[in-house]
């Protein structure tokens, strides 16, 4: 463990959940990620923050062998959830991503499903034969988990692209709660949403936090300062510094991020 990471560690008085050893990630030739070393807590908030292009994106896709799907890329070292490499032959990578579920940039929700549908697709590609009182309870649970629950709960077969964009993110949300994960990544989660909708995602982040393990990607400075306990700052694909949210926006212990956070460059 590095300095960096026991600093984080300390900072959120938390066992590890999932962890990133020696790792890197690939583009064809093109190096990525750089031998990055970084712990997630478990029941903690961790943000990722960088400038456009520094790999947080590809970090966190990395996280649940998203980034495997894409043509070409590869990664080297481990990603280890429990203590168990994720990348490791035997493992099935549907089954990481069951464990390991996650939020994209832009809602995405099913347009011909209703808004019931939305949230148990997961458990259909999952395989789950559930009889219906059982399939109700999961997605009143996964919406009331995602604070969708008292906006939708008279209009469930609605097409889920009814909903404003918003709820469609919190809809997204709920069907990645709904196969009940042990980790949540979110990238950029808030990035095109308005003002009010941003809100509601970032309450939705403290109260989830008490049950899941969270990866937080943002461009927003203010909102890793609100909602992330830790904060690991990319720059170029290196993991420049990791530690306490308060410290990283107050006391930087590298230039780099001081530069960044203050607006000098990225």
């Amino acid at each position: 463990m590095t300095e960096q990471e026991e600093r984080g560690r300390r900072a959120s008085g938390m066992s590890d959940k999932l962890a990133a050893r020696h790792f890197s990630a690939y583009f064809g030739q093109l190096r990525a990620i750089h031998d990055v070393n970084l712990t997630f807590p478990a029941n903690v908030v961790t943000a990722i923050i960088g400038p456009s292009g520094c790999g947080k994106s590809t970090l966190v896709r990395c996280l649940n062998r998203m980034h495997e799907v894409v043509p070409g890329a590869r990664t080297e070292g481990e990603v280890l959830l429990d203590g168990e490499d994720i990348y490791a032959p035997e493992i099935d990578p549907v089954q990481v991503r069951r464990r390991i579920g996650m939020v994209f940039q832009k809602p995405t929700p099913f347009p011909t499903m209703s808004i019931e549908d939305n949230v148990s697709a997961g458990l259909r590609l999952n395989g789950a034969a559930l009889k219906r009182p059982e399939r109700d309870r999961i997605v009143e649970r996964s919406l009331r988990q995602a604070a969708l629950w008292e906006e939708v709960k008279d209009r469930l077969r609605r097409p889920g692209a009814s909903l404003s964009g918003g709820q469609q993110q919190r809809l997204c949300v709920a069907r990645a709660l709904a196969v009940e994960p042990e980790v949540l990544l979110m990238d950029e989660p808030c990035s095109a949403l308005d003002p009010i909708s941003t809100a509601r995602i970032e309450e939705l982040l403290f109260e989830l936090k008490a049950r899941y393990t969270i990866v937080l990607v943002t461009h927003n400075m203010q909102q890793a300062a609100r909602t992330a306990d830790l904060t690991a700052f990319l720059y170029g694909g290196d993991l420049i510094e990791f530690g306490n949210t308060r410290q990283i926006f107050t006391t930087p212990a590298r230039r780099e991020t001081e530069d960044y956070i203050t607006g000098r460059f990225g």
